[in-house]
């Protein structure tokens, strides 16, 4: 009897761990992911088809499933908008009436829009925005003063993140506004000490007077790729990079690769970042999708990592 008795517990036991480590499981896998809101409703968008850019929807942030209105599940969709391949992080925001998607094609960068966020976002004629050599990572940020700048990735000697004022129509940029920010110079972003350092993957918000530009550094291969901030008074800089920099990264969240995400704010303004994973401890892809609660304490941006969790589809 007491056998039975322990060898009935042992399977409860087995099968509490076995439900406890699926449940713990990332079942959506973007990268460079985003997350939108809109009419309470939250979009999620990123990096995980070579046809465009997948969409899911949710009410909670906890359940989420494939956007409705969108065309099989893809927000754009390749064909009809600038690109044939390298689909690579969307940012997606309403602009006077308009749903944008900013997003980098054949590495370089192109704007797409919808009547509504599920899409489809299209262009009228396929073209990508001006600019020299490969371009990618796009962010559009809209200061208080009216101008708007384009935050993006450069590769030239390493991926170097830059920013250049847009058009007020957003038709395009400014010729001769283009301006460096940012550089893998600090120890955190290079652990491998590459020649060709990598800062990428662009967030801009702002807070009281300072403007925060929340970055990725290392290559997003490294299980060191993380995630740190710099803030400036001014878009164009100079930006300072902050001394608690990386702020996620696998020594708080636990997982490997941790990085290019987004800012997005609940239903009830709480702060969050949206971001990727490795697939595991030892399989960098498909990479797996996350977020984490941010707030701030005085000037200094930081992550709450018991706050972690895997988006996770229906």
């Amino acid at each position: 009897m007491v056998s039975q008795k322990l060898s009935f517990s042992i399977v409860v036991l087995t099968t509490f761990i076995s439900t406890y480590c699926l449940a713990q499981q990332p079942s959506i896998f973007l990268a460079d992911p985003t997350v939108f809101r809109d009419k309470g409703k939250f979009y999620l968008y990123g990096t995980g088809s070579p046809q465009g850019f997948p969409v899911y929807e949710s009410r909670d942030l906890t359940n989420w499933k494939p956007a409705a209105g969108s065309n099989n599940g893809l927000a754009l969709t390749r064909g009809e908008a600038y690109g044939s391949q390298g689909f690579w992080a969307p940012q997606i925001f309403l602009h006077k009436g308009t749903y944008y998607m900013a997003y980098t094609a054949n590495e370089q960068i192109a704007i797409a829009r919808s009547n509504s966020p599920a899409g489809p976002f299209k262009q009228d004629s396929s073209y990508a925005l001006s600019g020299s050599g490969k371009q990618i990572d796009p962010f559009i940020f809209f200061d208080d003063n009216g101008k708007v700048y384009l935050f993006h990735v450069k590769l030239e000697h390493g991926n170097r993140i830059f920013v250049t004022e847009m058009k007020p129509d957003l038709s395009d940029i400014i010729p001769g506004t283009e301006k460096e920010l940012i550089s893998g110079t600090a120890p955190w972003e290079n652990t491998a000490k590459s020649d060709w350092p990598v800062t990428e993957g662009p967030t801009v918000i702002k807070h009281g007077k300072l403007y925060y530009l929340i970055y990725s550094a290392n290559d997003f291969r490294n299980i060191d790729y993380a995630v740190g901030y710099a803030t400036a008074t001014s878009p164009s800089g100079p930006w300072k990079k902050a001394d608690n920099s990386p702020f996620i990264s696998r020594h708080n969240i636990g997982q490997n690769g941790t990085g290019h995400g987004d800012v997005f704010f609940d239903n009830k303004g709480n702060m969050y970042y949206v971001f990727h994973t490795h697939r595991s401890g030892d399989k960098v892809s498909p990479r797996a999708t996350g977020m984490v609660k941010l707030k701030f304490v005085g000037e200094k941006l930081v992550a709450d990592s018991t706050s972690f969790k895997w988006l996770k589809a229906e």
